[in-house]
């Protein structure tokens, strides 16, 4: 059976999309439009019930939840990450999970305030105000982190996760990003540089649209079709 990746452009579904490439395993994909609400449509969510992005179509039927896919792709295809009985297996786990578990939802607090207090816009403010407090601080735990699981010459799918987190801090969210700078990281920077030399990312970028720097110096997509927002 052929995977068929559930997305839209420049969400989440990109880092499964890196990690498919990456495996050099076959995939279909099937748009999610965001700016027709696909994601809430009933066919959509008997994949999801969460209603979002991605969903994966296995043959053990649709995966969803990022983190949960990349692990699953790891141990299915021994690759992009340590297997069960690696010694760095535990090390691997608890940083992938540092970014599905702690780093993602930050950004969904920075991204979509208003899901957590309404549209009330100084609680807004003060949400995504403490949103970059969080972020600053994450990604500093991970730039200074003393590990195998990352950043190393064999790419992971926490490498993928981690440059596509960052690429969203620098061109989505509040209309003020002075609070971001990929700079203030050199480690988690040279992860962008790496993940965007690979050949997966290459045919990322013509699938959505992504341009020619999409890690390193990103901007909105163009994509062929669908919507990023």
């Amino acid at each position: 059976m052929t995977y068929v990746l559930h997305y839209a452009p420049d969400n989440a579904s990109l880092i499964v999309r890196l990690a498919l490439n990456a495996l050099d395993v076959p995939f279909e994909t099937a748009l999610v439009d965001r700016a027709a609400h696909s994601q809430r449509d009933p066919a959509y969510l008997a994949l999801n019930p969460n209603g979002l992005i991605p969903t994966l179509i296995t043959p053990h039927g649709p995966l969803f939840e990022t983190g949960a896919i990349l692990l699953w792709l790891v141990d299915t295809h021994g690759d992009l990450g340590p297997g069960t009985q690696n010694s760095r297996r535990a090390d691997f786990l608890k940083w992938l999970f540092f970014c599905s578990n702690t780093v993602h939802p930050a950004l969904q607090l920075l991204f979509y305030p208003h899901k957590l207090v309404g549209d009330d816009p100084e609680a807004c403010k003060m949400v995504t105000t403490g949103a970059k407090r969080l972020l600053r601080a994450h990604f500093a735990t991970l730039d200074t982190a003393q590990t195998s699981a990352f950043a190393q010459t064999e790419v992971t799918v926490i490498d993928l996760y981690i440059a596509t987190m960052l690429r969203w801090c620098a061109i989505y969210g509040p209309e003020d990003r002075t609070w971001f700078s990929l700079a203030d990281t050199p480690a988690l920077a040279r992860i962008c540089a790496h993940v965007e030399a690979l050949p997966a990312t290459g045919r990322a970028q013509m699938a959505e649209g992504l341009g020619a720097t999409p890690f390193t110096a990103p901007a909105r997509p163009n994509p062929p079709e669908g919507s990023a927002l």
